[in-house]
């Protein structure tokens, strides 16, 4: 059980507002809870001229903040010495998390290289990984955004989520090698109206949390969980 505050027993997971332990519970509330903060936020995005990172940290908000406290805080409030990982992929650490989504965000908010590089973008947010839960919901939302102001949709009901997830964890590895944006253009399509997007977004396959947790690799503070990221780190080439 992903745990990184120690205190699943008392308060269940991730202090979730319920107290609810129960992972099937925890998932389908959650999933709820992001399905009827869906349209805020796409009319939230819709409405800002230029994204930020604080933007990033509202739609969490907007989508999650009626099952978790700490919705909208990135992992350098919630959990700023520890490493954590999902099925042996790492994500940076919560002091550069803001970085990476700018970086995605200032890569998909110019329309050419949002139109070459969209699997590069969702890299770098995927990296980023500023939340404990919900990232892949509140990143998909941004990049539909970023997708759509640049002229052009990614059809994710033909995507298959385990293809996805491998090239997703390949880019994040060796970013930059157009290794995700290869996958993603199999599936471009064009511009979507706005109002059929929370139907389409919702109807999406794996969007319902269900899969492999995050796991808590330990502390950087160690030396050895210290040596193994600044190794992934290096291997990045970043």
């Amino acid at each position: 059980m992903f745990d990184p505050f120690n205190d699943f027993e008392q308060v269940g997971y991730l202090r979730n507002h319920h107290g609810i332990k129960d992972p099937e519970m925890v998932r389908q509330l959650e999933h709820t809870m992001f399905r009827a903060g869906l349209d805020e936020a796409l009319d939230y995005l819709a409405g800002r001229a230029d994204l930020c990172y604080e933007d990033f940290l509202k739609v969490h908000r907007i989508l999650f903040e009626e099952f978790y406290p700490w919705a909208g805080q990135d992992r350098t409030i919630t959990a700023p010495n520890c490493a954590v990982s999902k099925a042996g992929t790492m994500f940076c650490h919560p002091h550069y998390a803001r970085l990476a989504i700018e970086q995605g965000l200032r890569l998909g908010q110019n329309a050419e290289s949002m139109r070459q590089r969209p699997g590069e973008v969702m890299g770098f947010f995927a990296y980023g990984h500023p939340f404990l839960d919900g990232n892949g919901r509140t990143m998909l939302i941004v990049h539909n955004e970023l997708c759509h102001r640049a002229g052009f949709s990614i059809d994710w009901h033909r995507t298959n989520k385990i293809d996805y997830l491998r090239a997703l964890s390949a880019e994040i590895e060796s970013p930059s090698k157009g290794l995700l944006d290869n996958y993603l253009f199999q599936f471009v399509a064009g511009a979507r109206d706005r109002n059929l997007w929370g139907e389409s977004i919702n109807g999406i396959r794996g969007l319902d949390g269900q899969g492999i947790e995050n796991s808590v690799d330990g502390e950087y503070t160690d030396i050895a969980v210290a040596q193994k990221y600044q190794s992934f780190e290096m291997n990045r080439g970043l």
